[in-house]
């Protein structure tokens, strides 16, 4: 069992019907799109996104107790888990290809990893993710606001921002208040 960690700022989705409407949201040409899942955890976007043909499918994960699980229970994706930490990744090194990016990403790192898909952002094609709601609010919002500010200006100069749906509290482990 994986224990979700708060160090590592961890929720785990439960909710089987978001994690696909997560994965639908991903808009990939038919050709195979080079996918990186940041902290997978558990792997549920993982097990939706393996079934996709045109999806070549890279994982980073952080925690020792969801690698080894990731190997475990999706043993065809082993040598497709990237054991570190997202942020300190070389995707230019590691990457030829565009990217697309997806995950649910812990609040105390959402910001840093936007930040380097701006970095990336000749790369990094498009990004679809799970965020907590102010979070997402801010990215989203437009100008004139209070809560517009340098990361809503430099995402949005360079990215389409659409505000998907909204995720109640109880869809995760632990639950969220």
């Amino acid at each position: 069992m994986v224990r979700p960690k708060k160090h590592l700022g961890q929720h785990f989705l439960k909710d089987q019907t978001i994690a696909l409407r997560i994965v639908d949201a991903l808009q990939l040409s038919s050709e195979r799109s080079t996918v990186i899942e940041i902290g997978p955890g558990t792997g549920v976007l993982t097990k939706y996104l393996q079934k996709k043909d045109s999806v070549d499918l890279t994982l980073v994960e952080i925690d020792w107790e969801s690698i080894a699980y990731l190997k475990e229970h999706f043993a065809g994706l082993a040598d497709k888990i990237v054991e570190g930490d997202f942020l300190k990744l070389d995707l230019k090194a590691q990457f030829t290809d565009d990217l697309h990016i997806i995950g649910n990403f812990p609040y105390n790192i959402s910001s840093q990893i936007f930040f380097k898909v701006l970095d990336h952002r000749l790369q990094v094609k498009q990004v679809v993710c799970m965020l907590q709601k102010e979070v997402a609010d801010r990215i989203a919002e437009k100008p004139g606001s209070k809560t517009y500010g340098i990361l809503s200006v430099l995402l949005q100069a360079y990215y389409d921002i659409e505000y998907l749906f909204k995720v109640p509290p109880g869809v995760f482990f632990p639950h969220l208040k």
